[in-house]
């Protein structure tokens, strides 16, 4: 597609536009082009001292990308609160000057949009115009929302702005509805400019990049995170390339959750075919699966579901524990440090194993190193919980508090399982004291944003082996892949991706 050229076919990538005026609004049309958008909506209402004719004119004139006009007025979320005459006057003009698209409200349908379209049909305006509306706080019901679309397709407009018709619903519980648009038969999907992010809504980058929309059809099958909160969150990175290099159909994306309950009800199709689950629901979720596999009931925490294409029903997974356990004898293995020798099967047989954190990933890491023959001692901020992780390992519950005066044994593994140090709190470190930590072999942390956390960088500095979370986090990725596939996951493929990205 041309720079000035739109096809009513294809999904366009926007960019929203919202500067103050317009030697602004042009240079980051120019960024928007480089970043790989398709179009630009410019937001009006933002520019200060607004004159509708020079500024248009002079926005038009030197346009890189088709553009989309909005002028959304107060009422609608806008900026504007004069006149609503001038308002749509101003819209009919940006019109009749030459814009792609123009966003009219269909509040504001009724009295201008008959005009518009005569004018149209007059003068041959390949413009499109848009009708759009906004649903505030809680969706409507799905008979609300039906009644809305025939209000919409009524006013005769070329297009209707209404999830998932066009998806622009901001903050992290919008995020899937605009990587999923066009699998639902989308027109425009947003993403902000990088170095200017919107809550909620992918960048321009990440679009390209990480989800490359031009695969998604409505066959594609849908993967998501469970989480709260979702932002920090790499698995799209590894997950999409790795989907499209086995040349499999399918999305991964993040879905921020904050009611299991409604969100299990509501996302019931076949469409979605799987989840990662991550903090805080790793325990949690066990009691929405159908079916859960012996080691995760074991366990007591679940971080893969994959709904059974034969019958719909949720089986919860959990490849944490061989992703971490794993992770740390390699590398103790690779550092010379299997004292146990040939005899046994584990490095960690033996050794003592200082757990932080009893929650789901906790109890991934405790349960993987008691199967390997390690002695478990757990810290926990809730102490109940330490406790009923201890009893189940067969180890011993301490006080967190206890945690910067414990003294481990020489040879000990540390292993940080809460998100204590993950971003953006990462000046946060769990209650270890220096000393302590030169008596650790081994410190692991479950933490992955940032790759090197301050506590791994507070244990490499005392001369200790460090995992870091990006290491499980890759190992349990590739057994969902294998889970969410059926498929034999391409370990390299997803390294490289690992080591590049991450």
């Amino acid at each position: 597609m041309g720079s000035n050229e739109v096809s009513a076919e294809a999904l366009m990538i926007c960019a929203p536009i919202r500067s103050q005026c317009v030697e602004q609004i042009l240079k980051e049309m120019h960024e928007a082009k480089a970043q790989g958008a398709d179009v630009v909506e410019v937001s009006l209402d933002h520019i200060t001292n607004f004159h509708p004719h020079n500024d248009l004119q002079t926005i038009l004139t030197n346009k890189l990308l088709p553009i989309l006009f909005s002028y959304r007025p107060k009422w609608e979320g806008g900026l504007y609160e004069g006149d609503e005459n001038i308002r749509l006057e101003a819209l009919q003009l940006a019109m009749e000057l030459g814009a792609d698209f123009i966003d009219i409200e269909l509040k504001a349908a009724s009295s201008c949009l008959k005009t518009m379209m005569e004018y149209k049909k007059k003068h041959s305006n390949h413009g499109k115009i848009i009708v759009s509306s906004y649903v505030d706080g809680v969706t409507p019901p799905k008979s609300e929302l039906l009644k809305l679309v025939t209000l919409m397709k009524a006013t005769g407009a070329d297009i209707i702005k209404l999830v998932p018709l066009i998806a622009y619903s901001v903050g992290d519980r919008g995020l899937i509805s605009q990587v999923l648009c066009p699998k639902f038969g989308g027109f425009f999907v947003y993403g902000s400019l990088d170095g200017n992010p919107i809550p909620g809504m992918p960048s321009l980058e990440t679009l390209r990049e990480a989800y490359k929309l031009e695969h998604v059809n409505e066959d594609t099958k849908v993967f998501g995170l469970i989480s709260k909160p979702v932002g920090h969150s790499k698995g799209p990175l590894l997950h999409n390339p790795t989907f499209r290099h086995a040349k499999f159909n399918g999305m991964y994306v993040p879905m921020f959750v904050d009611d299991l309950k409604e969100f299990f009800s509501t996302y019931t199709s076949p469409d979605f075919a799987g989840y990662s689950v991550g903090f805080p629901y790793k325990e949690k979720v066990l009691t929405f699966c159908d079916e859960v596999h012996p080691l995760a009931q074991s366990i007591g925490a679940v971080n893969t579901i994959v709904r059974r294409p034969i019958d719909g029903k949720l089986v919860g997974y959990n490849t944490d524990c061989e992703g971490a356990i794993t992770a740390i004898e390699d590398a103790l293995i690779e550092h010379g440090c299997n004292d146990g020798g040939a005899c046994l099967s584990s490095p960690l047989a033996g050794r003592l194993f200082v757990l932080v954190g009893a929650g789901g990933a906790g109890r991934a890491l405790g349960f993987g190193a008691k199967s390997r023959g390690a002695r478990v001692v757990i810290f926990d901020i809730d102490f109940d919980r330490a406790k009923s992780l201890a009893s189940a390992v067969f180890g011993e519950a301490l006080h967190y508090k206890d945690l910067a005066n414990f003294q481990p044994e020489k040879g000990a593994i540390l292993a940080n399982a809460t998100p204590i140090g993950m971003h953006p709190n990462i000046a946060d470190i769990i209650s270890v004291s220096e000393e302590t930590l030169e008596d650790y072999e081994l410190v692991f942390d479950a933490v992955y944003t940032p790759r090197k956390t301050r506590l791994l960088k507070a244990a490499e500095a005392v001369g200790a082996i460090t995992v870091s979370g990006v290491e499980m986090f890759l190992r349990q990725a590739r057994g969902q892949f294998n889970l969410f596939t059926g498929l034999q996951a391409p370990d390299q493929f997803m390294r490289e991706i690992v080591l590049s990205k991450f």
